[in-house]
């Protein structure tokens, strides 16, 4: 935009509704290079229409007040030049400038402060906004008025909003007339618009929701009504462009969300770019789900378009299915950087709660640094390579002589055959598949062997974990590529702005929708969405096996009897369906059922985490000297471990809570009483031999208590 040296250039605008605001004139740059300012003309006259007009603001409601204020009389001055003012008043957000509530607790929101003359009276609705302008009547031309916005966004000055609907802070505009709207009742709302259901079902459930706090009436729906209206034009005019250039543009994002960053590092020579998101529902979900479990990093192998790759963090939830809890945006693996994100996120998650700790880490790539990590499992490969023979040979049973072969190498690390062997053998026997061989040998071959020697040396992922991967990995990649402005992909604004509402919004409406029992159509998606899942919906009468060779087994489609589904290669991780899902290259649920079918039966062999928790187990028990120190502290240790599994079991396969707790051993857990865990204390207090007992002296209470259990 060119800047306007002279005002008399500056068109006059007025706009034909009865109210207007900034949104409605179009804005100059008047100045000079080094200085200048965005400015409309305007009649004066007209003045009154845009202050109405500013105020209201569907993204921060509020009123303006006169901040400062100067006149001149008219003939005052002999000399002036064309933007000297006759009255001159600078109009202030009345939630600013002042902010009464730094180092103080948290503010409550209103649509506007009253009374704002007299700010002793309410200042806890100072909240630091910084918008304002200035109004000035030219003294050349009385009529007109110029307009300086110094600065139109409603945030304080670290950036945050601080007022208004979009306040993460508030409980809702006009909080003495308008019901108590708390986080879980505004992150439904705002997840509901977010997915695109339609307005009349999000206000049927806002309302619901505020009922829980109190009585609804007309006045209660239409204020609801309008609230859902607001947020969800909010929602639809918000962009990912912060500013036209990506670095800045998330420089400001990253300023305006500093409680959604737990790591944050702009490119330099020496560092490179790391985003580290995380927002406070997330860290609630990992405290909750990873606390003494498992956390797994998924990487977006296959989505080569984005500007800079992302890797997820997931935790597995009640249902163990994959919850999303923290996104790292950057292009380096490299230790020191990866270590430097890692302390960070666990630095914050000890804030909240030091005692936490996770058992395993899951891995999906063998070259990862793992010293930052103290515990690591890996999940398998196996899809990668299913996806690309599928893309690669066109006959099917190729396809499943390859994906047989290739699981031949793998198992090659537990049954003492020498690998090579076996890869020499699929060169040869394959010599005519060019172009998987070709990719194959350039791909894998390299470091083939670092792969089998970290299978080795670490445990590995079971199926089901696998399973949940994918889950999120396929929601991931429809999320990002259902936009249609694909070449978005390379901005890193965009790719947060998907995360942090489509994405954040999908999974913490299907935890409510499971936790609360409610939108069963969410819920029934959000059970359905693992393979693993979906196979446990399938009886054991619809899957038979070829009873000769078990070369393959039929599995009975759920949703047309007359169709059957072919899987080669049974009770194997290198099994092979005929469905659509599976030739596209993921793990189907008829593959998945074939293998908990064969699972206890003899004639297959086990599963790949099967034979690692297998080998682990073995070098355990070979690893003390007879009759030594170390034997003894290694028994100690398995011990432990062998009854942590049996409580899991026991837990896991119970349908009554009630037994499992009334079976648990007793625990000292105060002075106050011995009890069992689950138990009242009063259930091991055994009967007073005499009344005097119940009253006796306070100093004697201790030796009164231990005299019951004699």
């Amino acid at each position: 935009m060119d800047i306007i040296e002279s005002i008399l250039n500056i068109p006059v605008q007025d706009p034909p509704e009865e109210e207007f605001s900034s949104a409605d004139l179009s804005w100059s740059k008047f100045g000079t290079a080094d200085r200048h300012d965005n400015v409309a003309l305007i009649p004066y006259a007209r003045v009154d229409a845009f202050i109405i007009g500013e105020c209201s603001n569907v993204e921060c409601p509020t009123r303006f007040h006169i901040e400062r204020g100067r006149k001149r009389s008219k003939g005052s001055l002999k000399e002036y030049k064309s933007d000297e003012y006759l009255e001159y008043r600078l109009y202030w957000c009345s939630f600013g400038p002042e902010n009464y509530g730094e180092g103080g607790g948290i503010l409550p929101s209103r649509r506007y402060r009253l009374n704002t003359r007299n700010r002793a009276a309410r200042p806890q609705s100072m909240r630091g906004c910084t918008c304002h302008f200035v109004v000035k009547r030219l003294y050349a031309r009385p009529s007109l008025a110029l307009l300086i916005y110094n600065d139109r966004r409603h945030v304080n000055k670290s950036g945050f909003v601080c007022h208004g609907p979009l306040d993460g802070d508030a409980i809702g505009p006009g909080a003495k007339k308008v019901p108590y709207i708390c986080n879980e009742i505004q992150q439904q709302t705002m997840s509901m618009i977010y997915l695109g259901i339609p307005e009349e079902n999000v206000l049927e459930k806002h309302i619901e929701g505020l009922q829980r706090y109190g009585d609804s009436n007309a006045t209660v729906n239409s204020l609801a009504s309008q609230y859902v209206h607001k947020l969800g034009m909010i929602i639809k005019r918000s962009t990912h462009e912060l500013d036209l250039d990506d670095q800045a543009s998330i420089r400001m994002w990253v300023e305006r969300n500093k409680k959604s960053i737990f790591f944050y590092q702009d490119t330099s020579e020496m560092n490179p770019f790391v985003l580290g998101i995380q927002t406070e529902w997330q860290l609630q979900q990992m405290i909750r789900f990873g606390h003494r479990s498992l956390v797994a990093a998924d990487s977006t192998f296959g989505i080569k378009r984005l500007k800079y790759p992302l890797c997820t963090l997931l935790v597995f939830d009640s249902r163990q299915h994959a919850l999303p809890v923290a996104w790292v945006i950057t292009r380096s693996i490299a230790k020191p950087d990866v270590s430097k994100w890692m302390k960070a996120l666990l630095n914050r998650v000890r804030a909240v709660d030091p005692g936490w700790r996770i058992n395993g880490f899951l891995i999906d790539d063998a070259a990862a640094e793992t010293d930052p990590i103290r515990h690591c499992g890996l999940t398998t490969f196996i899809l990668s390579w299913l996806r690309n023979i599928v893309k690669r040979c066109s006959n099917i049973e190729v396809q499943r002589e390859i994906f047989k072969r290739l699981g031949k190498i793998v198992y090659s690390i537990w049954d003492g055959v020498d690998y090579s062997v076996a890869l020499e053998e699929l060169n040869q026997d394959f010599v005519d598949q060019t172009s998987f061989v070709q990719y194959f040998n350039a791909s894998w071959v390299p470091k083939i062997e670092m792969w089998l020697t970290s299978m080795r040396n670490l445990p590995l992922a079971s199926q089901e974990a696998s399973g949940a991967i994918e889950a999120y990995h396929v929601k991931l990649k429809v999320k990002l590529y259902d936009d249609s402005h694909l070449g978005a992909l390379q901005r890193v604004d965009w790719l947060v702005h998907k995360l942090t509402t489509e994405l954040h919004s999908s999974y913490w409406l299907d935890r409510y929708a499971d936790e609360s029992d409610s939108f069963q159509n969410v819920k029934e998606e959000y059970i359905a969405s693992t393979s693993w899942h979906r196979a446990l919906q399938i009886p054991d009468c619809d899957v038979t096996l070829d009873d000769k060779d078990h070369l393959f087994a039929k599995v009975v489609s759920q949703k047309d009897s007359s169709l059957t589904h072919l899987v080669w290669n049974p009770g194997s991780e290198f099994a092979f369906c005929d469905c659509s899902w599976s030739i596209q290259g993921n793990l189907c649920k008829h593959v998945v059922k074939v293998n908990i079918f064969c699972e206890n039966r003899q004639e297959f062999q086990p599963s790949m985490s099967s034979q690692s928790f297998k080998e682990i187990l073995t070098n355990l028990w070979r690893k003390p000297t007879e009759d030594s120190i170390s034997l003894d502290l290694s028994m100690a240790w398995t011990q432990q471990i062998l009854e942590q599994i049996q409580k899991l079991v026991e837990l896991n396969s119970s349908n009554d809570i009630g037994c499992v707790v009334n079976n648990m051993p007793l625990k000292w857990i105060a002075k106050r009483g011995r009890t069992s865990v689950g138990k009242p204390p009063s259930a091991l207090a055994l009967p007073s031999s005499s009344k005097s007992n119940a009253i006796a002296p306070k100093r004697n209470r201790k030796r009164k208590r231990l005299s019951r259990f004699r």
